[in-house]
This record gives structure tokens, sequence and C-alpha cells, in this order.
């Protein structure tokens, strides 16, 4: 099974700030979420938020993450919980030199000025789970404050499971990802951590790309997801759809800063030694340590591929055996 080397708030990956160089603001509060009844969320329906979070799907995936953090911005003036959109946005900043501290000081800042706005307190909390220092204490309190504000609020929900993921209690990482998909079936995170909890720590690949298939029609940008999505199929032995997938992942994926981007060639390479098409393998393999993603990892199996090519493929059983 192939386990997600860099789950999104390890590195992104993989896997943000305020518009340009995150200029210092007043603290205002974080737009309210407009109220909308669980049947009929569906964040992604609205062009006003999808375009510009497209925008900064693609920015971000060719490494141009202050386009990335203005596009990500707009988006979220539409949709002001997304949390799909909050990650990136956070990850954009994680980039950009200070634009991280300087985003979470805002939030701080409103959090202060304006403490009953429950999307002030979920932003917070993605920005000091994005931290390089250890904020996980200050995250918690920041989600958990945002669910005593909202109780159906999936991004308070998101948070916190993200967190139990973190620290590898799978079953109430489950459950709160399940809450927030009661609240916005269609939150792309919590689709997406629940396909990881199902495939590596339930060992239940068929229920997890139950979740993470209809990912890449909501967001069709994310490269991340066909990376899941192949490594799922992978699992599933579905290996020429698992390529396929990864390789759209790949293709999205042009500055190798996602997880498809760094460890999509590796995972098909070890699809191709599976088979043991050794060509395809080598090939995918020296394109890997050329873009340097992954290298380590490529060298590891270039030197199995040679065992693995050195063995004769196995030729057809005789008759009566």
């Amino acid at each position: 099974m192939m386990t997600s080397p860099a789950r999104l708030f390890a590195s992104l990956l993989l896997p943000l700030s305020l518009l340009t160089a995150v200029p210092v603001r007043s603290a205002t509060p974080a737009p309210k979420a407009s109220p909308i009844s669980r049947k009929e969320r569906n964040d992604y329906a609205d062009v006003r938020f999808t375009a510009p979070l497209a925008a900064g799907l693609k920015a971000f995936y060719t490494c141009n993450y202050k386009d990335a953090e203005a596009d990500f911005e707009k988006a979220l003036v539409v949709i002001p919980d997304n949390t799909f959109a909050i990650s990136f946005l956070n990850a954009a900043a994680a980039h950009q030199g200070d634009d991280l501290e300087l985003l979470t000081n805002h939030e701080e800042d409103a959090v202060t000025t304006f403490p009953k706005n429950y999307v002030d307190h979920v932003r917070l909390g993605f920005s000091y789970m994005f931290s390089v220092r250890d904020r996980g204490l200050d995250a918690r309190e920041e989600f958990q404050n945002a669910e005593n504000i909202n109780a159906d609020s999936a991004a308070a929900h998101v948070g916190l499971g993200i967190m139990r993921v973190n620290e590898r209690s799978a079953n109430r990482a489950k459950t709160e990802m399940l809450a927030a998909l009661r609240s916005d079936s269609n939150n792309v995170l919590a689709r997406e951590y629940l396909a990881q909890i199902y495939q590596v720590d339930l060992r239940d690949p068929q229920r997890g790309i139950s979740y993470a298939i209809d990912v890449p029609n909501l967001v069709p940008g994310y490269a991340d997801i066909q990376f899941h999505i192949g490594s799922l199929l992978y699992d599933l032995k579905q290996n020429d759809a698992a390529i396929a997938a990864v390789r759209r992942g790949l293709d999205l994926d042009v500055c190798h800063v996602g997880e498809a981007g760094q460890h999509g060639y590796t995972l098909i390479a070890r699809i191709y030694m599976d088979e043991k098409r050794c060509g395809d393998a080598q090939k995918t393999l020296d394109a890997a340590i050329k873009a340097d993603t992954d290298a380590i990892y490529a060298h590891t199996l270039l030197q199995k591929l040679q065992g693995v090519c050195a063995s004769p493929s196995p030729g057809p059983r005789p008759p009566g055996h």
C-alpha cells in the first residue's frame, strides 16, 4: 500500500498571506459565512468562488505564490470559511518569507477585536497549524472556540480532525471529518482526509476511494488528489487507472511542489516494477532523478529494479499444476 509521504499540513506538501506583501491592517473581522442549509451548500457551484480558486491553484503549482495568495484571498471573500481555500492560502504564505507570520498576526488581531466571529477563529487555527513553531495547542483552542460559536461549522470539525490525524488518532479524526460532511457534503479536505484514513489506518481503500473519487469534479486543478486517487487505485490493483490518475497530477503540478509532483514518478515506477515493465520503470525513475523529486527513494528503487529485472517472469504453468 502506498502511504502518502507528506500530508497537506506537513509541507502542504504538501500538499499564504493576504494579497501581495500583506500590508499591516487594522483588525477587521472575516466576512461571516452566509447562512445556508446543509442540503443546499455547495461552494463549488459558485463561479465567483471557483474562478479565483482555480487561478490560485494554477499559480501555486507553478510556484507563483504571490499571485496564488491574492487569488485565494479573492475566493475567500466569496466563501470565507472554505477550508480548502484557507489551507492553500496558508500554504502559499508559508512559501513567502514573513507572509505567514503577518497573516497570523492580522488574524490574532481580528479574533481579539471580534471574538464571536467563528470564521476568524477557524482561519487563525489553520495559520497556527502551518506555523513552523509548535502551535498545536493554540490551533486546537481556536477550532474549539469556533465550534462553540457555531456547532454546525464544518470548518471547525475539519480543523480538529486534521489535528487528530497528526496525533495518529484515526477513529477520532474520522468522527470529526464525518461531522464536517454532515454540514458540508462537498468539503474537499474532509473527503481527502477520510480517503487517507480509510486507506492508511483502516486498510479499506475501497471505502477510501468513495470519498476521493468525486473531488476532481469539484476542484479540477487539485493535483494532489489525483496522486491520492492513484495510490488508492494501486491498492485496489487497478494499475492502468492508477497510472493515469498520477500522470494527471504530474501534469498539473508543474513546479513539483505538491505530493503528485514530489512522489508521482516513484509511485508510477513501483507499479511498473510490479508488472516487470523494467524499461518503463527505468525511464520513470530517471525522470524523477532528473526533476530531483523523491530522488533518494528513486535511487533505492533503481537498485531494487536490477533484481526485479534479473528475475525471469513466471511463465505459463504446465498442465496439471
